[in-house]
Protein backbone atom coordinates (compact mmCIF):
# COMPACT_ATOMS: atom_id res chain seq x y z
CA UNK A 1 0.00 0.00 0.00
CA UNK A 2 1.51 3.11 -1.11
CA UNK A 3 0.64 7.14 0.63
CA UNK A 4 -1.88 7.24 -2.24
CA UNK A 5 -3.89 5.01 -1.22
CA UNK A 6 -4.57 5.60 2.10
CA UNK A 7 -7.56 6.69 3.10
CA UNK A 8 -6.80 7.75 6.24
CA UNK A 9 -3.87 8.43 8.63
CA UNK A 10 -3.72 7.22 12.39
CA UNK A 11 -1.08 9.65 14.30
CA UNK A 12 -0.21 7.05 17.38
CA UNK A 13 -0.68 2.96 18.01
CA UNK A 14 -2.17 3.69 21.65
CA UNK A 15 -5.32 2.30 22.21
CA UNK A 16 -7.80 5.39 20.43
CA UNK A 17 -5.76 4.72 17.26
CA UNK A 18 -6.46 1.80 17.31
CA UNK A 19 -9.57 1.77 18.01
CA UNK A 20 -10.29 4.10 15.41
CA UNK A 21 -8.09 2.14 13.10
CA UNK A 22 -10.57 -1.33 13.51
CA UNK A 23 -13.53 1.08 12.68
CA UNK A 24 -11.78 2.21 9.78
CA UNK A 25 -10.84 -1.36 8.54
CA UNK A 26 -14.87 -2.84 9.17
CA UNK A 27 -15.49 -0.34 6.73
CA UNK A 28 -13.06 -1.73 4.40
CA UNK A 29 -10.99 1.39 4.41
CA UNK A 30 -6.70 1.97 4.24
CA UNK A 31 -5.32 3.32 7.09
CA UNK A 32 -1.63 4.13 7.65
CA UNK A 33 -0.56 3.84 11.35
CA UNK A 34 2.43 6.81 12.23
CA UNK A 35 3.79 5.86 15.11
CA UNK A 36 7.02 6.94 16.65
CA UNK A 37 7.80 3.85 19.00
CA UNK A 38 8.56 0.30 17.58
CA UNK A 39 6.49 -2.63 17.22
CA UNK A 40 6.37 -3.85 20.74
CA UNK A 41 4.83 -0.64 21.85
CA UNK A 42 1.98 -1.17 20.29
CA UNK A 43 -1.38 -0.57 22.53
CA UNK A 44 0.83 2.41 24.32
CA UNK A 45 -0.27 3.56 27.69
CA UNK A 46 -3.01 1.35 27.38
CA UNK A 47 -0.83 -1.96 27.63
CA UNK A 48 0.04 -0.75 31.20
CA UNK A 49 -3.20 0.14 32.87
CA UNK A 50 -5.14 -2.06 35.21
CA UNK A 51 -7.94 -2.16 32.91
CA UNK A 52 -10.53 -0.86 34.70
CA UNK A 53 -13.88 0.32 32.42
CA UNK A 54 -16.54 2.60 33.69
CA UNK A 55 -19.81 0.89 32.94
CA UNK A 56 -23.43 1.73 34.11
CA UNK A 57 -26.34 -1.04 34.37
CA UNK A 58 -23.90 -4.10 33.55
CA UNK A 59 -24.63 -7.78 34.27
CA UNK A 60 -22.17 -7.52 37.24
CA UNK A 61 -23.59 -4.73 38.81
CA UNK A 62 -26.69 -6.60 38.90
CA UNK A 63 -25.32 -9.15 39.90
CA UNK A 64 -24.33 -7.83 43.22
CA UNK A 65 -27.61 -5.83 43.67
CA UNK A 66 -25.88 -2.44 42.69
CA UNK A 67 -28.74 -0.21 41.50
CA UNK A 68 -27.49 2.03 38.82
CA UNK A 69 -29.15 4.09 35.69
CA UNK A 70 -27.74 6.45 33.15
CA UNK A 71 -29.57 9.22 35.50
CA UNK A 72 -27.22 8.88 38.22
CA UNK A 73 -24.16 8.22 36.53
CA UNK A 74 -25.43 11.31 34.22
CA UNK A 75 -25.70 13.26 38.21
CA UNK A 76 -22.43 12.25 39.34
CA UNK A 77 -20.59 12.87 36.22
CA UNK A 78 -21.73 16.51 35.78
CA UNK A 79 -21.04 16.91 39.51
CA UNK A 80 -17.72 15.75 39.40
CA UNK A 81 -17.00 17.88 35.93
CA UNK A 82 -17.98 21.13 37.11
CA UNK A 83 -18.42 22.56 33.93
CA UNK A 84 -18.10 26.18 33.94
CA UNK A 85 -16.43 27.63 31.09
CA UNK A 86 -19.06 28.41 28.10
CA UNK A 87 -16.92 28.38 25.33
CA UNK A 88 -14.50 25.64 25.82
CA UNK A 89 -17.16 23.51 27.87
CA UNK A 90 -19.51 23.48 24.68
CA UNK A 91 -18.25 20.15 23.28
CA UNK A 92 -17.35 18.46 26.54
CA UNK A 93 -20.65 18.66 28.04
CA UNK A 94 -22.21 17.06 25.00
CA UNK A 95 -19.53 14.31 25.28
CA UNK A 96 -20.41 13.85 28.41
CA UNK A 97 -23.84 13.08 27.61
CA UNK A 98 -22.93 10.76 25.03
CA UNK A 99 -20.40 8.86 26.69
CA UNK A 100 -22.63 8.41 29.47
CA UNK A 101 -25.41 6.82 27.59
CA UNK A 102 -22.66 4.74 25.72
CA UNK A 103 -21.40 3.57 29.09
CA UNK A 104 -25.25 2.55 29.87
CA UNK A 105 -26.33 0.81 27.09
CA UNK A 106 -23.98 -0.02 24.08
CA UNK A 107 -20.52 -0.07 25.68
CA UNK A 108 -20.46 -4.02 27.45
CA UNK A 109 -22.29 -5.42 24.84
CA UNK A 110 -19.40 -3.73 22.27
CA UNK A 111 -16.41 -5.04 24.24
CA UNK A 112 -18.34 -8.83 24.62
CA UNK A 113 -18.61 -8.95 21.36
CA UNK A 114 -14.78 -8.23 20.63
CA UNK A 115 -14.12 -11.20 22.98
CA UNK A 116 -13.57 -9.06 26.31
CA UNK A 117 -14.37 -10.45 29.99
CA UNK A 118 -14.93 -9.09 33.22
CA UNK A 119 -14.14 -9.77 36.80
CA UNK A 120 -17.21 -10.58 38.89
CA UNK A 121 -16.66 -8.08 41.68
CA UNK A 122 -17.56 -4.27 40.73
CA UNK A 123 -14.76 -1.66 42.24
CA UNK A 124 -15.80 1.41 44.06
CA UNK A 125 -13.60 4.08 42.57
CA UNK A 126 -13.60 8.09 43.78
CA UNK A 127 -15.91 7.48 46.60
CA UNK A 128 -17.08 11.25 46.50
CA UNK A 129 -16.84 14.59 48.69
CA UNK A 130 -19.88 13.52 50.43
CA UNK A 131 -22.74 15.01 48.43
CA UNK A 132 -25.31 14.00 46.29
CA UNK A 133 -25.22 16.71 43.90
CA UNK A 134 -20.85 16.23 44.01
CA UNK A 135 -17.97 14.54 42.66
CA UNK A 136 -17.91 10.94 43.15
CA UNK A 137 -19.27 7.96 41.88
CA UNK A 138 -22.53 7.13 44.02
CA UNK A 139 -22.10 3.42 43.57
CA UNK A 140 -19.44 0.92 42.63
CA UNK A 141 -19.07 1.23 38.52
CA UNK A 142 -15.17 0.32 37.99
CA UNK A 143 -15.41 -2.77 35.99
CA UNK A 144 -11.81 -4.31 35.89
CA UNK A 145 -10.96 -6.68 32.38
CA UNK A 146 -10.02 -10.27 32.90
CA UNK A 147 -6.49 -9.98 31.56
CA UNK A 148 -6.27 -5.83 32.58
CA UNK A 149 -4.93 -3.69 30.30
CA UNK A 150 -3.39 -5.95 27.67
CA UNK A 151 -6.58 -7.57 27.17
CA UNK A 152 -7.95 -4.15 26.34
CA UNK A 153 -5.40 -3.72 23.71
CA UNK A 154 -5.71 -7.30 22.18
CA UNK A 155 -9.40 -7.04 21.21
CA UNK A 156 -8.48 -4.11 19.35
CA UNK A 157 -5.16 -5.11 18.36
CA UNK A 158 -5.59 -8.18 17.11
CA UNK A 159 -8.07 -7.38 13.89
CA UNK A 160 -6.09 -4.54 13.12
CA UNK A 161 -3.16 -6.93 12.35
CA UNK A 162 -5.16 -9.27 10.78
CA UNK A 163 -6.57 -6.09 8.49
CA UNK A 164 -2.43 -5.95 8.28
CA UNK A 165 -2.22 -8.95 6.69
CA UNK A 166 -5.22 -8.25 4.16
CA UNK A 167 -3.72 -5.22 3.19
CA UNK A 168 -5.99 -2.78 4.57
CA UNK A 169 -3.17 -1.57 7.28
CA UNK A 170 0.11 -0.34 7.02
CA UNK A 171 2.14 0.90 9.90
CA UNK A 172 5.20 3.41 9.65
CA UNK A 173 7.01 2.77 13.16
CA UNK A 174 9.73 4.78 14.45
CA UNK A 175 8.00 7.67 12.19
CA UNK A 176 7.97 11.07 14.39
CA UNK A 177 5.49 13.46 13.35
CA UNK A 178 6.86 17.33 13.56
CA UNK A 179 3.69 19.30 11.27
CA UNK A 180 0.95 18.62 9.94
CA UNK A 181 0.42 19.68 6.31
CA UNK A 182 -2.20 22.21 5.12
CA UNK A 183 -3.87 22.82 1.99
CA UNK A 184 -6.57 25.56 1.43
CA UNK A 185 -7.50 25.21 4.71
CA UNK A 186 -7.62 21.44 5.42
CA UNK A 187 -5.15 19.13 6.77
CA UNK A 188 -3.83 16.65 3.91
CA UNK A 189 -1.16 14.88 5.71
CA UNK A 190 1.82 14.87 8.07
CA UNK A 191 5.15 15.67 7.63
CA UNK A 192 8.01 14.65 10.21
CA UNK A 193 11.59 12.44 11.15
CA UNK A 194 12.17 8.80 10.86
CA UNK A 195 13.71 7.75 14.13
CA UNK A 196 16.40 5.80 14.14
CA UNK A 197 15.77 2.24 14.23
CA UNK A 198 15.14 0.66 17.99
CA UNK A 199 14.60 -2.91 19.40
CA UNK A 200 13.88 -1.83 23.25
CA UNK A 201 11.49 -3.59 25.12
CA UNK A 202 7.98 -2.40 25.62
CA UNK A 203 8.05 1.17 27.50
CA UNK A 204 11.69 1.30 27.59
CA UNK A 205 13.13 5.11 26.81
CA UNK A 206 14.11 4.87 22.93
CA UNK A 207 16.57 6.75 20.89
CA UNK A 208 15.40 10.08 19.40
CA UNK A 209 18.90 10.26 16.78
CA UNK A 210 16.75 11.08 13.10
CA UNK A 211 18.17 9.38 10.48
CA UNK A 212 15.92 11.20 7.68
CA UNK A 213 12.57 12.56 6.95
CA UNK A 214 9.28 11.39 5.31
CA UNK A 215 5.81 12.97 4.01
CA UNK A 216 2.48 10.91 3.85
CA UNK A 217 -0.89 12.26 2.85
CA UNK A 218 -4.31 10.86 2.63
CA UNK A 219 -7.87 12.60 2.27
CA UNK A 220 -7.97 12.38 6.49
CA UNK A 221 -5.76 12.20 9.18
CA UNK A 222 -6.70 11.20 13.25
CA UNK A 223 -4.22 12.64 15.70
CA UNK A 224 -4.31 9.96 18.42
CA UNK A 225 -1.04 10.57 19.97
CA UNK A 226 -1.60 10.50 23.89
CA UNK A 227 -1.32 13.52 26.56
CA UNK A 228 1.28 14.92 28.66
CA UNK A 229 2.33 12.92 31.24
CA UNK A 230 6.03 12.25 30.90
CA UNK A 231 6.54 16.00 30.07
CA UNK A 232 6.95 17.65 33.11
CA UNK A 233 8.12 20.63 31.59
CA UNK A 234 4.55 21.30 29.83
CA UNK A 235 2.36 20.12 32.74
CA UNK A 236 4.49 22.88 35.20
CA UNK A 237 3.61 25.15 32.40
CA UNK A 238 -0.10 24.49 32.41
CA UNK A 239 0.02 24.09 36.35
CA UNK A 240 -3.32 25.54 37.91
CA UNK A 241 -1.55 27.15 40.13
CA UNK A 242 -4.88 29.00 41.82
CA UNK A 243 -7.40 26.09 42.29
CA UNK A 244 -4.09 23.54 43.00
CA UNK A 245 -1.56 25.52 44.43
CA UNK A 246 2.63 25.38 43.70
CA UNK A 247 3.42 22.33 41.07
CA UNK A 248 5.12 19.49 42.67
CA UNK A 249 9.02 20.45 42.93
CA UNK A 250 9.09 16.45 43.22
CA UNK A 251 6.94 14.18 40.31
CA UNK A 252 7.10 10.93 39.21
CA UNK A 253 5.88 9.50 35.99
CA UNK A 254 2.75 7.38 35.92
CA UNK A 255 3.49 6.55 32.12
CA UNK A 256 6.32 5.86 29.95
CA UNK A 257 8.65 8.25 28.36
CA UNK A 258 7.11 8.60 24.87
CA UNK A 259 3.98 10.33 26.39
CA UNK A 260 5.27 13.90 25.15
CA UNK A 261 2.20 15.75 24.16
CA UNK A 262 3.84 16.89 21.42
CA UNK A 263 1.23 16.76 18.73
CA UNK A 264 -0.70 19.26 21.12
CA UNK A 265 1.33 21.75 20.36
CA UNK A 266 1.90 20.97 16.18
CA UNK A 267 -1.80 20.62 15.91
CA UNK A 268 -2.46 23.91 17.14
CA UNK A 269 0.26 25.39 15.17
CA UNK A 270 -1.77 24.07 11.93
CA UNK A 271 -4.85 26.16 13.74
CA UNK A 272 -6.63 23.50 15.77
CA UNK A 273 -7.95 24.92 19.03
CA UNK A 274 -6.42 23.45 21.80
CA UNK A 275 -8.86 24.23 25.32
CA UNK A 276 -8.70 23.34 28.67
CA UNK A 277 -4.91 23.00 29.29
CA UNK A 278 -4.99 23.85 32.59
CA UNK A 279 -7.25 20.63 33.38
CA UNK A 280 -5.33 17.61 34.17
CA UNK A 281 -5.63 14.24 36.03
CA UNK A 282 -2.36 13.68 38.57
CA UNK A 283 -2.61 10.93 41.47
CA UNK A 284 -1.62 11.41 45.33
CA UNK A 285 -0.20 7.57 46.22
CA UNK A 286 2.64 7.23 43.79
CA UNK A 287 5.50 5.23 45.10
CA UNK A 288 8.69 4.97 43.33
CA UNK A 289 9.47 2.11 41.38
CA UNK A 290 12.22 -0.57 43.13
CA UNK A 291 12.00 -2.35 39.53
CA UNK A 292 11.89 0.43 36.98
CA UNK A 293 10.83 -0.07 33.54
CA UNK A 294 11.22 3.68 32.05
CA UNK A 295 12.76 6.34 33.27
CA UNK A 296 11.43 7.84 37.38
CA UNK A 297 8.97 5.60 36.94
CA UNK A 298 6.21 5.25 39.05
CA UNK A 299 3.18 3.23 40.93
CA UNK A 300 0.29 4.11 42.13
CA UNK A 301 -1.85 2.49 45.37
CA UNK A 302 -4.96 2.24 44.76
CA UNK A 303 -6.19 2.25 48.33
CA UNK A 304 -9.11 1.17 50.10
CA UNK A 305 -10.74 3.66 52.78
CA UNK A 306 -8.88 2.79 56.05
CA UNK A 307 -5.22 4.10 55.89
CA UNK A 308 -4.86 7.47 57.94
CA UNK A 309 -3.80 9.97 55.71
CA UNK A 310 -1.30 12.36 57.47
CA UNK A 311 -0.07 15.95 55.04
CA UNK A 312 3.80 16.41 55.03
CA UNK A 313 3.84 18.59 58.28
CA UNK A 314 1.91 15.04 60.24
CA UNK A 315 -1.60 16.51 60.53
CA UNK A 316 -4.16 14.08 59.14
CA UNK A 317 -6.32 15.45 56.07
CA UNK A 318 -9.48 16.67 56.62
CA UNK A 319 -12.51 14.87 55.28
CA UNK A 320 -13.33 13.99 52.73
CA UNK A 321 -9.77 13.43 51.57
CA UNK A 322 -9.97 9.48 52.58
CA UNK A 323 -7.91 7.42 50.90
CA UNK A 324 -9.89 7.22 47.49
CA UNK A 325 -12.52 9.72 47.29
CA UNK A 326 -11.68 12.57 45.84
CA UNK A 327 -8.20 12.48 44.07
CA UNK A 328 -8.12 16.27 42.89
CA UNK A 329 -9.10 17.79 46.54
CA UNK A 330 -6.71 15.77 48.17
CA UNK A 331 -3.95 16.99 45.83
CA UNK A 332 -4.96 20.47 46.58
CA UNK A 333 -5.00 19.91 50.46
CA UNK A 334 -1.25 18.21 50.07
CA UNK A 335 0.31 20.85 48.24
CA UNK A 336 -0.76 23.84 49.84
CA UNK A 337 1.21 22.68 52.99
CA UNK A 338 4.12 23.86 51.14
CA UNK A 339 5.06 20.39 50.35
CA UNK A 340 4.60 17.41 47.32
CA UNK A 341 4.08 14.52 49.61
CA UNK A 342 2.43 12.97 51.97
CA UNK A 343 1.63 9.36 54.39
CA UNK A 344 -0.51 6.70 54.75
CA UNK A 345 0.05 5.11 58.40
CA UNK A 346 -1.44 2.04 57.96
CA UNK A 347 -1.12 -1.77 60.01
CA UNK A 348 -0.53 -5.18 58.29
CA UNK A 349 -4.33 -5.99 58.46
CA UNK A 350 -5.14 -3.09 56.25
CA UNK A 351 -2.52 -3.67 53.61
CA UNK A 352 -3.22 -7.45 53.23
CA UNK A 353 -6.81 -6.48 52.20
CA UNK A 354 -7.12 -2.98 51.59
CA UNK A 355 -3.85 -2.43 49.09
CA UNK A 356 -3.61 -3.05 45.47
CA UNK A 357 -1.24 -1.20 42.71
CA UNK A 358 -2.03 0.30 39.30
CA UNK A 359 -0.44 -1.39 36.08
CA UNK A 360 -0.67 -4.88 34.26
CA UNK A 361 2.73 -5.90 35.49
CA UNK A 362 1.71 -5.42 38.81
CA UNK A 363 -1.05 -7.91 38.69
CA UNK A 364 0.02 -10.88 37.13
CA UNK A 365 -2.67 -13.61 38.23
CA UNK A 366 -5.39 -10.86 36.48
CA UNK A 367 -3.25 -9.90 33.46
CA UNK A 368 -2.48 -13.72 32.82
CA UNK A 369 -5.88 -14.69 33.15
CA UNK A 370 -4.86 -17.16 36.07
CA UNK A 371 -8.02 -18.13 37.77
CA UNK A 372 -6.17 -20.49 40.40
CA UNK A 373 -3.21 -18.03 41.48
CA UNK A 374 -6.01 -15.21 41.22
CA UNK A 375 -8.13 -17.34 44.22
CA UNK A 376 -5.05 -17.51 46.27
CA UNK A 377 -3.09 -13.77 45.70
CA UNK A 378 -6.83 -12.43 46.44
CA UNK A 379 -8.44 -15.15 49.06
CA UNK A 380 -5.44 -15.90 50.66
CA UNK A 381 -3.74 -14.36 54.28
CA UNK A 382 -1.10 -12.04 53.59
CA UNK A 383 -0.45 -8.99 51.24
CA UNK A 384 -0.30 -9.60 47.03
CA UNK A 385 3.17 -10.62 45.94
CA UNK A 386 3.89 -7.38 44.35
CA UNK A 387 2.32 -5.51 47.52
CA UNK A 388 4.99 -6.86 49.58
CA UNK A 389 7.51 -6.38 47.18
CA UNK A 390 7.03 -2.79 47.06
CA UNK A 391 6.86 -3.31 51.17
CA UNK A 392 9.77 -4.82 51.44
CA UNK A 393 11.80 -3.22 48.53
CA UNK A 394 10.17 -0.33 48.17
CA UNK A 395 11.86 3.24 49.16
CA UNK A 396 8.81 4.82 50.39
CA UNK A 397 7.78 1.74 52.78
CA UNK A 398 8.68 2.05 56.35
CA UNK A 399 7.92 -0.50 58.50
CA UNK A 400 8.39 -1.22 62.83
CA UNK A 401 6.39 -2.78 65.49
CA UNK A 402 5.55 0.55 67.43
CA UNK A 403 5.27 4.01 66.74
CA UNK A 404 8.08 5.67 67.89
CA UNK A 405 10.17 3.43 65.44
CA UNK A 406 7.85 4.27 62.99
CA UNK A 407 8.18 7.86 63.11
CA UNK A 408 11.84 7.46 63.54
CA UNK A 409 11.70 5.78 60.07
CA UNK A 410 9.63 8.19 58.44
CA UNK A 411 11.65 11.62 59.42
CA UNK A 412 14.69 9.20 57.51
CA UNK A 413 12.99 9.56 54.17
CA UNK A 414 10.82 12.78 54.89
CA UNK A 415 11.69 15.31 51.95
CA UNK A 416 10.59 18.46 54.39
CA UNK A 417 9.64 18.83 57.91
CA UNK A 418 10.46 15.90 61.05
CA UNK A 419 7.49 14.40 62.08
CA UNK A 420 6.37 14.87 65.87
CA UNK A 421 5.95 11.19 67.40
CA UNK A 422 3.18 12.69 70.64
CA UNK A 423 1.76 14.82 68.22
CA UNK A 424 0.73 11.74 65.70
CA UNK A 425 0.13 9.25 68.51
CA UNK A 426 -2.30 11.87 69.73
CA UNK A 427 -4.46 11.87 66.71
CA UNK A 428 -3.87 8.18 65.69
CA UNK A 429 -5.65 7.48 69.58
CA UNK A 430 -8.19 10.12 69.10
CA UNK A 431 -9.40 7.95 66.02
CA UNK A 432 -8.41 4.48 68.20
CA UNK A 433 -11.01 5.46 70.34
CA UNK A 434 -13.77 5.69 68.37
CA UNK A 435 -13.73 2.38 66.66
CA UNK A 436 -14.84 -0.12 70.36
CA UNK A 437 -18.53 0.88 69.09
CA UNK A 438 -20.27 0.48 65.62
CA UNK A 439 -21.53 4.10 65.61
CA UNK A 440 -18.91 6.96 65.48
CA UNK A 441 -18.66 10.60 64.38
CA UNK A 442 -15.75 9.99 62.62
CA UNK A 443 -16.60 10.35 58.99
CA UNK A 444 -13.43 8.54 57.71
CA UNK A 445 -14.92 4.99 60.10
CA UNK A 446 -18.40 6.13 58.43
CA UNK A 447 -17.21 5.93 55.08
CA UNK A 448 -15.74 2.32 55.93
CA UNK A 449 -19.09 0.97 57.52
CA UNK A 450 -20.81 2.45 54.60
CA UNK A 451 -18.10 0.86 52.17
CA UNK A 452 -18.25 -2.80 54.06
CA UNK A 453 -22.33 -2.88 53.32
CA UNK A 454 -21.52 -3.21 49.86
CA UNK A 455 -20.52 -7.23 49.73
CA UNK A 456 -17.84 -6.47 46.93
CA UNK A 457 -15.57 -4.54 49.33
CA UNK A 458 -17.05 -6.36 52.56
CA UNK A 459 -15.30 -9.50 50.97
CA UNK A 460 -12.31 -8.57 49.08
CA UNK A 461 -11.22 -4.92 49.77
CA UNK A 462 -12.47 -2.65 52.80
CA UNK A 463 -10.59 -4.20 56.02
CA UNK A 464 -12.69 -4.71 59.14
CA UNK A 465 -12.12 -1.79 61.70
CA UNK A 466 -9.85 -2.27 64.58
CA UNK A 467 -7.31 -0.25 66.36
CA UNK A 468 -4.41 1.04 64.22
CA UNK A 469 -2.11 1.01 67.41
CA UNK A 470 -3.72 -2.76 68.17
CA UNK A 471 -0.45 -5.21 68.02
CA UNK A 472 -2.33 -7.85 66.98
CA UNK A 473 -2.97 -5.83 63.96
CA UNK A 474 0.71 -5.28 63.45
CA UNK A 475 3.47 -4.74 62.50
CA UNK A 476 2.90 -0.51 61.96
CA UNK A 477 3.60 0.75 58.37
CA UNK A 478 4.22 4.29 56.71
CA UNK A 479 4.08 5.42 53.09
CA UNK A 480 5.53 8.14 51.97
CA UNK A 481 2.44 9.51 49.17
CA UNK A 482 4.96 11.00 46.01
CA UNK A 483 2.35 12.99 43.27
CA UNK A 484 2.47 10.95 40.31
CA UNK A 485 1.82 11.90 36.65
CA UNK A 486 -0.74 10.66 34.59
CA UNK A 487 -3.33 11.91 32.45
CA UNK A 488 -4.51 15.02 30.15
CA UNK A 489 -8.10 16.63 30.58
CA UNK A 490 -8.02 19.36 28.39
CA UNK A 491 -6.92 18.64 24.87
CA UNK A 492 -8.06 19.12 21.34
CA UNK A 493 -11.68 20.48 20.46
CA UNK A 494 -13.67 18.22 18.89
CA UNK A 495 -17.42 17.99 17.79
CA UNK A 496 -19.21 14.69 18.29
CA UNK A 497 -17.86 13.46 14.98
CA UNK A 498 -14.11 13.97 16.68
CA UNK A 499 -13.49 16.06 14.00
CA UNK A 500 -11.18 18.90 15.75
CA UNK A 501 -12.63 22.21 16.13
CA UNK A 502 -10.60 25.49 14.88
CA UNK A 503 -10.71 28.69 17.07
CA UNK A 504 -13.60 30.08 15.03
CA UNK A 505 -15.82 27.02 16.17
CA UNK A 506 -15.74 25.54 12.27
CA UNK A 507 -14.80 22.31 11.88
CA UNK A 508 -11.20 21.99 10.37
CA UNK A 509 -11.29 19.67 7.56
CA UNK A 510 -9.91 16.64 7.09
CA UNK A 511 -8.63 16.94 10.78
CA UNK A 512 -9.62 14.13 13.71
CA UNK A 513 -8.63 13.39 16.80
CA UNK A 514 -9.66 10.75 19.54
CA UNK A 515 -8.02 9.73 22.87
CA UNK A 516 -6.03 11.65 25.37
CA UNK A 517 -4.75 14.58 23.05
CA UNK A 518 -8.44 15.08 22.50
CA UNK A 519 -9.29 15.30 26.34
CA UNK A 520 -11.13 11.86 25.73
CA UNK A 521 -13.47 14.01 23.38
CA UNK A 522 -14.30 17.58 23.28
CA UNK A 523 -11.20 18.81 24.50
CA UNK A 524 -12.11 17.82 27.91
CA UNK A 525 -14.78 15.41 28.73
CA UNK A 526 -14.28 14.71 32.24
CA UNK A 527 -14.05 18.43 33.31
CA UNK A 528 -11.96 19.34 36.14
CA UNK A 529 -12.06 15.41 37.92
CA UNK A 530 -12.67 12.14 36.62
CA UNK A 531 -14.79 9.22 37.75
CA UNK A 532 -12.15 6.60 37.31
CA UNK A 533 -12.49 3.73 34.22
CA UNK A 534 -12.75 6.47 31.61
CA UNK A 535 -9.17 6.97 30.52
CA UNK A 536 -9.89 3.46 28.47
CA UNK A 537 -13.41 4.26 27.96
CA UNK A 538 -12.58 7.44 26.98
CA UNK A 539 -10.20 6.35 24.04
CA UNK A 540 -12.52 3.53 23.03
CA UNK A 541 -15.37 5.99 22.28
CA UNK A 542 -13.88 8.76 20.97
CA UNK A 543 -11.74 6.13 18.35
CA UNK A 544 -14.70 4.57 17.80
CA UNK A 545 -16.43 8.14 17.05
CA UNK A 546 -13.84 8.93 15.23
CA UNK A 547 -13.34 5.92 12.96
CA UNK A 548 -17.25 5.04 12.19
CA UNK A 549 -17.15 8.95 11.17
CA UNK A 550 -14.90 8.92 8.65
CA UNK A 551 -16.10 5.67 7.25
CA UNK A 552 -19.67 7.05 6.86
CA UNK A 553 -18.13 10.39 4.98
CA UNK A 554 -14.77 9.11 3.04
CA UNK A 555 -15.93 8.38 -0.41
CA UNK A 556 -16.16 5.40 -1.72
CA UNK A 557 -13.62 3.62 -3.61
Amino acid sequence: MSSQDVDVLVVGAGLAGLVATYELTQAGRRVLVVEQENRANLGAQAFWSLGGLFMVGSPEQKRLGIKDSYELALQDWMGSAGFDRDREDHWPRQWAEAYVRFAATEKWQYLHDLGLRITPIVGWAERGAGTASGHGNSVPRFHLTWGTGPEVVRVFLEPVLEAERRGLVRFAFRHQVDELLVDDGAVVGVRGSVLEPSDAERGVASSREVVGGFEFRAPATIVASGGIGHNFELIRKNWPVDRLGPAPETMIAGVPAHVDGRMLAISERAGANLVNRDRMWHYTEGLVNWDPIWPNHAIRIIPGPSSMWFDANGQRLPAPNFPGFDTTRTLGEILKTGYDYSWFVLTQSIIEKEFALSGSEQNPDITGKDLKLTLKTRLSKGAAGPVEAFKQHGVDFVVADNLRDLVDGMNKIARGPQLDHDHLERQIVERDREVGNPYTKDLQLMAIANARRYLGDKVSRVAKPHRILDPAHGPLIAVRLNILSRKTLGGLETNLDAQVIRPDGEPFPGLYAAGEVAGFGGGGVHGYNALEGTFLGGCIFSGRAAGRALARSLPAR
